[in-house]
């Protein structure tokens, strides 16, 4: 069944609910029995609705498809309008605005109303009208709450705790049902059936489409055809070297996910029909919106440039609402139910193909004061969710039996030399596979050798750190580090291991990093078996929001981490490009993890696949895939992960030595002066000398 065939008998099922709120929000303008300051909160709350309800008949009408470039891009931008950086600041949708005009105990749960309401623009885009009916009807509890009088702080709560805890068994099955379901064509239809050079197409999808979408759209058009497929091959054939090189099988999978930046379409379709011919149909899903299933980053699916990245950043923890012990409860065992609904569809599911962008102007977020934020007892019952969660989803998809790849291009944001950054990061992602597997073998043949390795930094860097190293038992056929070449994580250039956590101590410090979209100053975390037992940056002016942000953004709300992976990335070719056209600060994780040395906090590499053999080129198997704490994973699961990996790099231009220590207390360096020291490995310096 297509996607619009779906949708047409659930939608005539509630036609009669929608019809009665509509009727009872119209009315809404003609009455006066809410007083102020809260009556122009719903004046404008009722606006808004009338527009989606515009933007719903638009789209079954067929005028939304019909519109000129200039209409669409007008309807798109009044559709986001109050949520732009330039009027935000007199946005319900402002935690801060909302508190100051309808007071400090108010105006932040309204505020979180009208962004759930927000949701509705995606819904009215994909026909959902049971969603956007169940929105309205929310809102209408709401008003009524508050004509005639001021309700309880409690009596507003109520109608929103019981919104999301009523909801969630649709909310959440759907999205369990679009990631799996390749029949739900919505997103996948746009990209195949439209014609890319018409770029009208980008304003079907229902996101607000920036001056970024068109011209990276414009600019794939202009590619040659042949550089365009070498780009789709190049991340196709990854994912089916990720398969190979695990040792797994894709044979009897049906489906994979593709998750991208709007813009990439030409790239996206090309990879539609390489996947087919691998026997996978790929299933592109948006990602997650509303409060249930949102996500801090919108990257589990397509998305477009945020409107407004304070917006987002002040919105969340939206969660804290709702979020106690019951509800974690009955989300989990929706969870359970949507994926033994969609069992089926998950034991065919292969896994992600994802394609990552760089390049946009740096984000400093302020953290504002009515915002909610999590309490200590929320903030375990989501960790415990989510360790949880990661239980039920690997009982239905194993990890054992799927794969994923990942690459990474430019947005035009980037500069004026976009197109030449294009044409290099191209050439990044298909560097020599065998020229780096060779080079990389000699590194591990030496740091297999040692117990230990040592980092340090130069100039401004303080890194002090030791990594302590498994012992092997039959070295000549077991390796502590993963040769990574480009297969799962495109491009080429690292070799990896899971450290055992005794013994691994010092300071892990970076002048400046990008962990996701936000930009660290002088990040510091200190390691004590292990463990980071202190962390702060430079961002703030208090030591108190530093560590904040620290344990928000790195450590995703832990108090604490292990530090779950150590490794030496190779990729100088990339660090070259970077500082040719100073964009060090611009490279995702992806790429800038190549680029020296990093670590990674939270879970291994392998994690909830710690007992699958791994071998590299040389056919030794790497063996340090676990360490103390993931070895619990037998007894006790939620003890044994963290649902979080996140990677530190410290850059070439910030490194002095790289060491690895024998048992005996002799060393070899692999890297001095940030140059690559071990014969065989000079061809690595060559970039760097430019």
């Amino acid at each position: 069944m297509k996607y619009w065939e779906l949708l047409k008998e659930e939608n005539e099922a509630v036609a009669e609910r929608h019809e009665l709120a509509m009727e009872r929000i119209g009315h809404m303008k003609e009455e006066a029995t809410v007083g102020e300051p809260y009556r122009a909160f719903f004046e404008r709350t009722v606006q808004f609705i009338e527009l989606i309800e515009e933007t719903f008949q638009k789209q079954m009408d067929g005028t939304l498809a019909a519109m000129s470039q200039k209409e669409a891009t007008e309807f798109n931008r009044t559709l986001y309008a109050d949520i732009l950086p330039g009027a935000y600041g007199k946005s319900f949708a402002n935690p801060d605005y909302a508190a100051k005009e309808l007071g400090e105990d108010y105006g932040p749960w309204l505020s979180f109303l009208y962004t759930e309401i927000r949701s509705a623009i995606v819904y009215a885009y994909e026909s959902r009208l049971v969603d956007v009916t169940v929105l309205e009807e929310l809102f209408i509890e709401v008003y009524n709450l508050f004509e005639d009088g001021t309700p309880e702080v409690a009596e507003l709560r109520e109608p929103l705790y019981y919104f999301v805890s009523d909801y969630c068994d649709r909310m959440l099955p759907w999205r369990v049902r679009e990631t799996l379901d390749p029949s739900l064509d919505f997103g996948k239809s746009i990209i195949m059936d439209s014609d890319l050079n018409d770029l009208r197409y980008l304003y079907r999808f229902g996101e607000y489409i920036s001056e970024t979408e068109l011209a990276t759209a414009r600019f794939m058009n202009e590619l040659p055809e042949e550089t365009v497929r070498r780009m789709a091959d190049t991340y196709t054939e990854g994912y089916r070297k990720g398969f190979a090189a695990t040792g797994r099988s894709y044979e009897g999978k049906k489906t994979v996910q593709i998750r991208y930046h709007i813009g990439f379409e030409r790239m996206i379709r090309m990879a539609v029909e390489n996947f087919r011919e691998l026997g996978l149909e790929p299933i592109i899903a948006r990602a997650s919106i509303g409060t249930v299933n949102r996500m801090a980053a919108r990257t589990n699916g397509y998305y477009g440039t945020p409107a407004n990245r304070q917006y987002e950043y002040d919105h969340r923890y939206d969660n804290a609402v709702y979020l106690d012990k019951a509800f974690r409860e009955r989300k989990l065992s929706i969870l359970k139910v949507a994926y033994e609904t969609y069992k089926d569809l998950a034991s065919v599911y292969a896994g992600p193909a994802v394609v990552e962008t760089f390049g946009e102007a740096g984000f400093e977020p302020v953290n504002a004061a009515a915002a909610f934020s999590l309490s200590e007892k929320q903030e375990k019952l989501l960790l415990s969710y989510s360790n949880e969660a990661m239980q039920i989803v690997d009982a239905y998809i194993p990890g054992t039996e799927t794969s994923f790849t990942i690459i990474a291009f430019p947005l035009p944001e980037i500069g004026a030399e976009f197109e030449a950054i294009f044409k290099e990061t191209i050439r990044i992602n298909t560097l020599d596979y065998e020229l780096y597997r060779d080079i990389q073998q000699i590194m591990i043949n030496e740091l297999d050798q040692a117990s230990q390795v040592h980092i340090s930094g130069r100039g401004g860097n303080r890194t002090d750190l030791t990594v302590q190293l498994h012992t092997l038992a039959e070295p000549t056929k077991q390796s502590n580090f993963e040769n990574c070449v480009a297969d799962v994580n495109i491009p080429v250039g690292e070799v990896f291991t899971s450290p055992q956590l005794a013994g691994t101590n010092g300071l892990l410090h970076v002048g400046s990093v990008y962990i996701g979209e936000f930009q660290f100053k002088d990040l510091e975390i200190r390691f004590e078996n292990g463990i980071a037992v202190s962390y702060t940056c430079k961002n703030f002016e208090t030591e108190e929001e530093n560590k904040a942000l620290v344990k928000q953004m790195i450590l995703k709300n832990h108090e604490t981490l292990p530090m779950g992976e150590f490794a030496i990335g190779t990729n100088t070719t990339a660090y070259e490009v970077a500082l040719r056209y100073g964009i060090l600060d611009k490279f995702p994780i992806l790429i800038a993890e190549k680029m020296g040395p990093h670590f990674a906090v939270g879970d291994t590499c392998y994690s909830w696949m710690e007992d699958c053999p791994v071998f590299n080129p040389d056919g030794r198997e790497m063996v340090a895939r676990e360490n103390e704490i993931s070895a619990k994973r037998k007894e006790n699961p939620q003890e044994a992960y963290f649902g979080c990996h996140t990677d530190i790099t410290i850059p070439y231009s910030e490194l002095d030595t790289i060491e690895a220590i024998h048992p005996d207390g002799t060393s070899v360096k692999i890297i001095a002066g940030g140059r690559f020291a071990l014969p065989g490995t000079e061809k690595l310096n060559e970039p760097l000398e430019k």
